[in-house]
Formats: structure tokens, C-alpha cells, sequence
């Protein structure tokens, strides 16, 4: 079956009768990093195995969008319409600028010593970036390069418009996915290892407070919190043992989307924001669902 109900709301959210279309196959065996591009309606996956980061549209199928990719994990879209990434290989946040040809590193060091190897990300309506900073990169070739840690702690980090980097939390064993309700008042971080959400409230200065435990996932199936995402109405969507939980406000699981191998990540995308595209290894799904999820904010353009 391709839902596991835990609740009857889940049917609110999902079609009872949708199936799962391969729109990408074919890659390395370790795809991660989806994002919608709302303006220009394409989508961004990056193959970790093969080192690249591809784009997908409906209309113009699968290109390259940047290789070598530096092992890029996370991708977000910027309120400019430009690809922020995570590089494992470099240890670095960069951007992709709009020309389409020339990369940015945005930052690559706290306090003087090499950031990890950042992995999620995500910009907010004020420009400020996201993002979370496990070793993945350091400790497994599978997904990076093996080197010696400079720092002693797994973080979290917001860097400003101006260019200064803040750590906001520095308690995770693995902290991976994070996402904003939809009024970005509070800031979910997954921590892998520990298989549990967390949540945090966002302060006016952009520091957080808070931390408790919002929700574990469990279940024997392979599968761990890692990619996350919301949906209009604050539910609340994160990989698990499966497939992707799906939860409700409260941290209540309301149901599971069952995917057929090891989903590390999926966003919403499409014109109207009701596609779930799941990147399930080697093949990057889609889904439709009942209801549309937050989609990256793009600046409004002036006449």
C-alpha cells in the first residue's frame, strides 16, 4: 500500500487514489537536495553518488544545472531566484548567481575553523539563511571526503544578509533537516541520530529559544529523520523509517507516504504546489496531493 493511516485527517491531505511517477531515474543511488524553483517551475536534485546537481521541468525534462557539484547536499531557493547549496566536499554554503555560470561561497568558516559539512538549508523572508552543519561529509566517502574534524560540535547556524555567521544551536548529535511554519515563527531541526524533531521559537533578533522535542519517528523499517518540509495548513512532513511521516501541528503522526526505497528528501513543488517529488535513491518521484506546501518566497520585483 502506498499510505500507512494513523489518522483520518491524513485523508484530508493525501489522494487516496495518486500514485508514484518516476520523473528522474537513473541516478547514483544517493539523491538528495530537492527544491521547487517557483518562479521559473523547475526542480533541483542533487546526486550525490555522481556529483551533480540537476534540474528537472515538465516541459524540458532533465539537464545539468552544475557539475561538479563539490558533493552538493541541501539546495534552497534564495528571494533573488538564485540556488543556495551545501557542499560536503568543501565544507562550504554557496550560491549559484544568476547568470547560471558563476558560484559564490557565502561562508565556509566559524570562528576561524572549517564548518563541517553543511547540509539542509533553507532562506527566509528576510533574507537570512538556514542552515544545519553535521560531519556526514568528514566521516562517510559515500558522501563526501574523508578529513580530520575542526570543530568539536554538530551545529546550527543562521548567516545574516550582512554576512555575519551566528550558531544558534550547537546540541544536536546530527542535526539535519529544518523547515519554518508558515509564519516562520518557529524553526523545526531534525536530529538524525537521535530520531526526533525539535522545535525552536524565532526570536525578533533571529536568535531561537525553546528546543523541546516536537516528535519522534519510529518504526523498524529502514529510514531516518532527515529531509523535512511543512504544508500550508502547518502539517508537518519528515522522512522516517518507510517513508515520509506526515504529522500535524501538534506532532501527532497522522499517516506515512510509503516510497519503495530509502527516501532522504522530497519538497513540494509544481505551478500550483501540490506535487510531492520524492528522492527515493536512485529515482526522484512525483506525488499529488490534496494540499499545497510552502514554497520558497521570492522578492517582489519593482515595476
Amino acid at each position: 500500500m502506498l499510505y500507512d493511516l494513523r489518522d483520518q485527517a491524513f485523508l484530508n491531505l493525501v489522494q487516496e487514489d495518486a500514485e508514484l511517477e518516476p520523473v528522474i531515474t537513473g541516478l547514483g543511488g544517493i539523491s538528495e537536495g530537492t527544491i521547487w524553483h517557483p518562479a521559473e517551475n523547475f526542480l533541483v536534485v542533487s546526486d550525490l553518488t555522481a556529483g551533480i546537481v540537476y534540474r528537472w521541468s515538465e516541459a524540458e525534462g532533465q539537464s545539468i544545472l552544475r557539475r561538479p557539484s563539490n558533493i552538493t547536499n541541501g539546495n534552497f531557493i534564495d528571494r533573488q531566484g538564485r540556488v543556495v547549496s551545501c557542499e560536503h566536499a568543501t565544507s562550504c554554503v554557496s550560491r549559484i548567481e544568476s547568470d547560471g555560470r558563476r558560484v559564490t561561497v557565502l561562508v565556509s568558516h566559524y570562528k576561524g575553523k572549517e564548518l563541517n559539512s553543511p547540509n539542509d538549508i533553507i532562506v527566509d523572508s528576510r533574507d537570512r539563511i538556514w542552515f544545519t552543519d553535521p560531519h556526514y561529509g568528514r566521516t562517510n566517502p559515500r558522501v563526501g571526503v574523508l578529513r580530520d574534524r575542526e570543530l568539536q560540535f554538530q551545529g546550527v547556524y543562521r548567516l545574516d544578509p550582512d554576512g555575519v555567521l551566528t550558531l544558534v544551536a550547537d546540541d544536536f548529535l546530527q542535526p539535519n533537516g529544518l523547515c519554518l511554519t508558515p509564519d516562520e515563527q518557529t524553526l523545526l531541526i531534525n536530529d538524525t541520530d537521535r530520531r526526533h524533531i525539535r522545535r525552536y521559537t524565532v526570536n525578533a533578533d533571529g536568535s531561537l529559544s525553546g528546543g523541546e522535542v516536537f516528535a519522534e519517528l519510529t518504526g523498524d523499517e529502514p529510514g531516518k529523520p532527515d529531509g523535512m518540509k511543512v504544508d500550508s495548513r502547518g502539517n508537518v512532513y519528515c522522512t522516517g523509517p518507510g517513508g515520509v511521516h506526515v504529522l500535524n501541528g501538534q506532532g501527532k503522526v497522522l499517516g506515512v507516504i510509503r516510497t519503495p526505497d530509502l527516501t532522504r528528501n522530497f519538497c513540494f513543488g509544481g505551478r500550483d504546489g501540490k506535487d510531492l517529488f520524492l528522492a527515493s535513491s536512485a529515482t526522484i518521484f512525483r506525488l499529488r496531493m490534496k494540499v499545497p506546501g510552502v514554497l520558497p518566497q521570492l522578492a517582489k520585483q519593482r515595476a
